[in-house]
């Protein structure tokens, strides 16, 4: 009995996690206005070694990508904060951010009511129970309020490119996520690039990879 509730407890552990909320800032201004409790920020939930965030494109698929920790291309990272541990096995997580995906299409993104922090706040009250520091998306409860504190372009706009994403189950022989551009998508004129690094990141050599979202 001792040696299987030994064993048991183990297995547990090797399956615990910690939950990291890692934050970015979208503009240099954030150094002067951050005292103030303001400032534009990116931010992103690190879960097993990796870190999943949500970003714009026209299309009707899964916005949510995966990046390595602290270092989402396009933005500057500013902190990390812990949000507390969960008792998930891998395998389960990875059906589980699959399915989140599937609520986050990347046509769906918009600054203001559904951004990148409103996805971490959602995963943080699923995994842990809380929500995200209230000054990382302070910026956007108030323009919900006041529309006239960002320009109308960054509110209703997404950012145009062709997604590439996988599916977290798929792996190859090195454990490395493989990574499939989509074919059924067509290719459409891009424009609004001057908003790119508000929306979405910036993906350098194939930095960023999209979660394929579970098909229903």
């Amino acid at each position: 009995m001792g040696a299987e509730s030994s064993s048991a407890d183990s297995s547990s552990k090797n399956n615990e996690t910690e939950v990291i909320l890692n934050i970015y800032d979208l503009t240099p201004v954030n150094n002067y206005v951050a005292w103030f409790g303001f400032g534009i920020f990116h931010s992103g939930i690190e879960v097993y070694g990796m870190e999943y965030g949500f970003g714009a494109h026209e299309y009707p698929i899964s916005g949510v990508f995966e990046v390595e920790p602290k270092s989402c291309p396009g933005f500057i990272y500013r902190c990390s904060v812990p949000l507390g541990r969960i008792d998930m096995p891998p395998s389960e997580f990875a059906q589980f951010i699959e399915t989140v995906a599937s609520e986050y299409h990347g046509d769906t993104y918009h600054l203001i009511s559904k951004n990148c922090n409103h996805f971490t706040d959602d995963m943080s009250i699923r995994l842990t129970g809380k929500n995200i520091p209230g000054w990382v998306n302070r910026l956007a409860k108030l323009g919900a309020f006041c529309n006239c504190l960002l320009p109308e372009s960054l509110q209703e706009t997404t950012v145009k490119q062709m997604p590439e994403y996988h599916s977290c189950a798929d792996e190859d022989a090195s454990g490395s996520p493989s990574i499939n551009t989509s074919q059924e998508l067509s290719d459409s004129e891009d424009s609004d690039k001057d908003n790119k690094q508000l929306l979405s990141p910036v993906s350098r050599n194939g930095e960023v990879a999209f979660i394929k979202e579970v098909q229903r």
